[in-house]
Formats: C-alpha cells, sequence, structure tokens
C-alpha cells in the first residue's frame, strides 16, 4: 500500500542534520579529554532544558548547554569558568558540517515538492549561522526555533505550536529526528515520524512506533520519495 504524503516535512538540526564530531572533540577537551563524560553532558543538557520548560521559563539551547558542562567539570573535579563553558559551546554548535548524505537528501525531497521546515531546540541566530556554516539554508521553505515557542522539545505545546505556525493539521506535519524523545514527542502529539539511528541513539520502546526508521537520511528519504 502507497502512504499519502505529508505536507510538510519538519527537520530536527543537531545530529539529525548536522555532524556533532567537532562540538564533542571541544567539550571533551573543555573536560580535560574526558571523551567518557559527553553522553552525560548531553543527558544533563536535556534534562536540564525540560526543567526549564516545565518551570514556565526559557533560556537558550546553548546557554543551558554551558550551564550543564560547567555541573560535569564540577562533579569531576574539573575547573571550568562560565565564560568558557559558553565559548566552547556556541562556537563549537555554530561550526557544524553536515552528515555526508544530507544535501543530496534534501534536494531530492525539495525536487520532488515536499516543503521543508528546520524545527530545532536552538536559537533563531544560532540556527542561521549553523545553516549558513554548512551551507544548508536554501534546501529549506521555513526555520523555526522553540524560542518563539517558549517550550523545548518534547513538550507537546512545542509541536502544536509548530504545526498553528505553518497553519497544518498534525496528522500532515512529519517529524524526522535522530533522537528518540523528539520523535516520541511528535508522534504523542499526533504528528507523524521518521527516526534516523545516528550512532549511540535508540527509540523509546514505550513511544508509538515510527513508520521509518533508517540509519541515515537517503534511506528516509528515498522510502518517502515513493509515497503519493
Amino acid at each position: 500500500m502507497i502512504k499519502q504524503r505529508p505536507k510538510i516535512l519538519f527537520f530536527d538540526v543537531n545530529e539529525t542534520l548536522l555532524d556533532l564530531t567537532p562540538l564533542k572533540k571541544k567539550v571533551a577537551e573543555s573536560l580535560g579529554g574526558r571523551e567518557d563524560l559527553l553522553a552525560l553532558w548531553f543527558t544533563t543538557m536535556l534534562q536540564y532544558s525540560l526543567v526549564t520548560s516545565a518551570s514556565g521559563k526559557y533560556e537558550h539551547f546553548a546557554h543551558i548547554g554551558a550551564a550543564t558542562l560547567q555541573m560535569v567539570a564540577a562533579n569531576n573535579d574539573i575547573s571550568l569558568s562560565e565564560e568558557k563553558a559558553r565559548k566552547v559551546v556556541r562556537s563549537s554548535l555554530r561550526a557544524l558540517p553536515p552528515h555526508p548524505e544530507v544535501k543530496e537528501s534534501l534536494e531530492a525531497l525539495k525536487n520532488a515538492g515536499y516543503t521543508l521546515v528546520s524545527f530545532t531546540n536552538g536559537s533563531n541566530d544560532g540556527v542561521k549561522a549553523q545553516f549558513e556554516f554548512a551551507g544548508l539554508t536554501d534546501y529549506f521553505d521555513k526555520r523555526l526555533s522553540v524560542e518563539d515557542a517558549g517550550k523545548f522539545k518534547p513538550f507537546n505545546e512545542s509541536y502544536v505550536w509548530a504545526a498553528n505556525k505553518m497553519k497544518a493539521r498534525p496528522e500532515d506535519c512529519m517529524m524526522i529526528a535522530a533522537h528518540g524523545w523528539d520523535v516520541a514527542g511528535a508522534l504523542w502529539s499526533g504528528w507523524r515520524a521518521a527516526f534516523i539511528k545516528r550512532p549511540g541513539q535508540q527509540l523509546f520502546p514505550l513511544a508509538p512506533k515510527t513508520e521509518i526508521a533508517e540509519d541515515n537520511l537517503r534511506k528516509v528519504a528515498d522510502i518517502l520519495l515513493q509515497y503519493q
């Protein structure tokens, strides 16, 4: 059975489209070369973005990243100032290359008539700089940031806001992301979803099943190109 096309494809940015290897290298250096602390930093950053939203507050994702980097450093007796932490996170986030298959995949989807929208937990200025560095700007019809929604993904309110912003029904939206929590949030909000299994990433077993799950964006795009 041939599936109906989603009207809008929403793309997460970090790790989904952009390769985080340079960021991981710089963060590990700031932690005294402790690469084993990277996973802890990522999960702590996500945890405190949720804490911020759950408390009815908002702070730039890069600032949360820097603050949690200081927390991880302090717990491991590593001295790291706020100024240095912010510089490491901000400069690294804005200089990430796209994964090798990303540009050709986006071009194929755009040429096939899909509406492409980026939807990130990063700031508006941040994703603008990221796309300019990575050469992705022209592929997208719209860039959306939770900065304008006031709530981080995967809060339901962020997906509702994004769908409303694009004047689309939830069922017309598809989230494409490399994070189990992001596709879970989208599915629970009534969206469709495609998961890209980047190294170290897994779907959340308690979430609804995604209709697409592949290990790179080209394979996801090939499936979407068959939809009518």
